[in-house]
């Protein structure tokens, strides 16, 4: 007996570890205080300069030794967002930029070379440049499917051409990994500042589901939009979509915009939304209920409690499939037949994030694409980067019913000492409750008639 308890013990204390970073946090979240804008500059460019460091050996996986970039003032290469100086706001005139693999007559040069010019002056340098290293291929990024690939102007593109002659356009390739690859991996210093933005974003989902901005019968959705947008002023940071909040129904399915509806007692509320500071951004969909307050109600129905366990097991079996050299096809189905096996119903639809809320790598599936994408569906997994594992689950919900569709999407890091994916800083388990009747917390969001 002593031996079974010892036994019993111990694998649950193996189970609460290996799980540990994937539970709804429990504590509430608060808000993390940013370093001043100086020291954000600094920490982001040592960032940047860390994957700078990388590009050679980047290159030389490919076989590439010379990638070119050339873009002018408003019209830059999407490469330019994840290269740039943090206090650098676009490129100035014509910004051309010469990554090369650190050997021959560049061994040592800086990396990338710069050029900024507009008199002409950058083609002839250039070009000696080029004849003294003598690269057998340059890669430009003309790629017509991934867009962090494909960001050449095509008057950059025809300036190059005139410019360089024939003769080094001829030895010009297409190699849309370099820019993906790039812009997708993550440094280790990043995490630290990832988490303590999830948990900023946690902290305004639980503020803005709860009674100190939602007045049932008052409050609309849009309101709560807005809130957000004038509460992350506040907080010094910016977003990279505009928040979506809405009332789910059995119809409510995954877009571009939220409803327009007065919050009520009994409401299913869903947010889609994410914050961008210090080059990162975050991106989550949580869900809330809106207590019968008025009737003495405490707690969610259970029909609504187990749809949200569904769509954490769909997270889970995404997590388990995502091995890093499988494409997110790959990916896609094996999950998609384990969730048939269990009886589960639903749709995967995750992406990499990152530099960009929509980050460079393999996607897992789209809204309107959910068992098959083209291009960004074969590219593979790579590890080292951050996930969005985003997806619904469908569960019937018998106090209502009716069929919805349970929406959530959490970030993830790959755990390179574990090698496995985990959640950055939590995951959503239990539904955010709005008690109207609350007595400790006055309101604090007034809506303008």
């Amino acid at each position: 007996m002593v031996v079974w308890a010892f036994l019993s013990l111990f694998s649950a204390t193996l189970w609460v570890h290996g799980t540990h970073a994937q539970l709804h946090p429990t504590t509430p979240a608060t808000y993390r205080r940013l370093p001043s804008l100086r020291e954000q500059a600094a920490i982001v460019d040592g960032w940047r300069d860390e994957r700078l460091a990388h590009l050679p050996a980047l290159l030389q996986k490919y076989d590439i030794p010379a990638w070119l970039i050339s873009q002018r003032e408003y019209a830059e290469d999407t490469l330019w967002w994840s290269i740039k100086d943090a206090t650098e706001y676009a490129p100035h005139r014509r910004t051309v930029l010469l990554f090369h693999t650190n050997t021959s007559t560049l061994a040592g040069q800086p990396n990338p070379l710069r050029w900024v010019d507009n008199t002409g002056a950058v083609w002839p340098a250039l070009r000696t440049v080029l004849a003294a290293y003598d690269p057998r291929r340059i890669a430009l990024n003309t790629d017509r499917d991934l867009a962090f690939g494909g960001g050449l102007h095509v008057g950059e593109y025809e300036a190059l051409a005139e410019a360089l002659g024939e003769g080094w356009m001829e030895r010009a390739v297409n190699e849309p990994m370099l820019a993906v690859e790039y812009v997708a991996a993550r440094v280790p210093g990043q995490l630290r500042f990832y988490r303590e933005l999830q948990e900023t974003t946690w902290a305004l989902v639980e503020e803005a589901f709860s009674e100190r901005v939602v007045a049932p019968g008052v409050t609309a959705t849009e309101d709560v939009e807005w809130w957000y947008r004038e509460k992350m002023l506040l907080l010094n940071v910016s977003t990279w979509n505009h928040p979506r909040v809405s009332v789910l129904k059995p119809e409510s399915f995954p877009g571009w915009a939220g409803t327009q509806d007065i919050i009520r007692e009994g409401d299913l509320l869903h947010v889609d939304f994410g914050i961008t500071a210090m080059g990162l951004n975050t991106d989550v969909q949580h869900m809330a209920y809106v207590l019968r307050a008025s009737e003495g109600e405490t707690d969610a129905p259970a029909g609504l409690k187990e749809g949200m366990k569904k769509a954490n097991r769909m997270q889970d079996i995404v997590l388990k499939k995502m091995v890093a050299g499988k494409t997110g096809n790959e990916v896609l189905r094996e999950s998609l037949d384990q969730m048939n096996a269990e009886g589960i119903e639903g749709q995967i639809y995750c992406h990499p994030i990152g530099d960009w809320g929509h980050a460079p790598g393999a996607v897992i599936g789209f809204t309107n694409l959910p068992e098959y994408v083209p291009v960004l569906g074969e590219l593979k997994i790579l590890p080292n980067t951050y996930y969005s594992i985003e997806l619904y689950a469908y569960s019937f919900v018998p106090e209502r019913n009716e069929t919805l569709r349970f929406r959530v999407e959490e970030n993830a890091y790959w755990d390179e000492h574990e090698e496995r994916w985990k959640f950055v800083y939590g995951r959503q388990e239990r539904l955010h409750l709005i008690n109207a009747t609350h007595p400790s917390v006055p309101p604090t969001f007034v809506v303008q008639l």
